[in-house]
């Protein structure tokens, strides 16, 4: 079984529950499935879960190379300059990333509002950015927008290989199969 599933903000990847705090099983009432890779809980979009252990390990390994695209909104107008770094890989000190896709997109069209909205400030303008990594290492889409000049304010993760976020509201899961992943062999 694999479901693609809208985790939405202040969820924890994690079916444990913990004093206040939501988990995947406010959302999700399937036995013995498990994330394939994680999403922070200040962080919201697409999460895979599996019953199956060597998807799951396929799915969330930067070994096999399944493109992740996220949608960061970032403070002030993100510059070419800024784009170009994340391009070409960011040394984040512990590591340097690996080059991403990064291009300058408008606010996805059917955006879901944020609950907690982000802090709005009039005197600071804010844009979106798109981003492909083939990587996940832990924070990193918000470490390279920052270290580039431009802290992440809300993040989306929209897609996992082909699977996108498309039809799904924060909370809502469908199942789907693994051949819309469009795994490598």
């Amino acid at each position: 079984m694999l479901i693609a599933f809208n985790k939405p903000f202040n969820v924890h990847c994690k079916f444990t529950r913990g004093e206040n705090q939501r988990t995947l099983a406010d959302y999700i009432d399937v036995p013995d499935v498990y994330p394939a890779g994680r999403l922070d809980a200040d962080s919201e979009g697409l999460l895979l879960l599996t019953d199956d252990g060597a998807l799951q390990a396929r799915i969330a390994s930067p070994r096999h190379k399944l493109p992740k695209v996220y949608w960061a909104q970032v403070e002030n107008l993100v510059t070419d300059e800024a784009l170009a770094s994340l391009r070409a890989g960011v040394d984040l000190g512990d590591f340097r990333t690996l080059p991403a896709g990064a291009r300058r997109i408008e606010e996805p069209a059917g955006l879901w509002p944020r609950d907690p909205p982000i802090r709005h400030r009039a005197r600071i303008p804010t844009s979106w950015v798109e981003l492909t990594l083939r990587e996940g290492k832990n924070r990193q889409v918000r470490r390279m927008t920052a270290k580039v000049g431009f802290p992440t304010l809300r993040l989306i993760r929209a897609a996992i290989g082909s699977v996108t976020l498309a039809g799904l509201a924060p909370g809502q899961w469908r199942e789907i199969s693994t051949t819309q992943l469009d795994l490598p062999r």
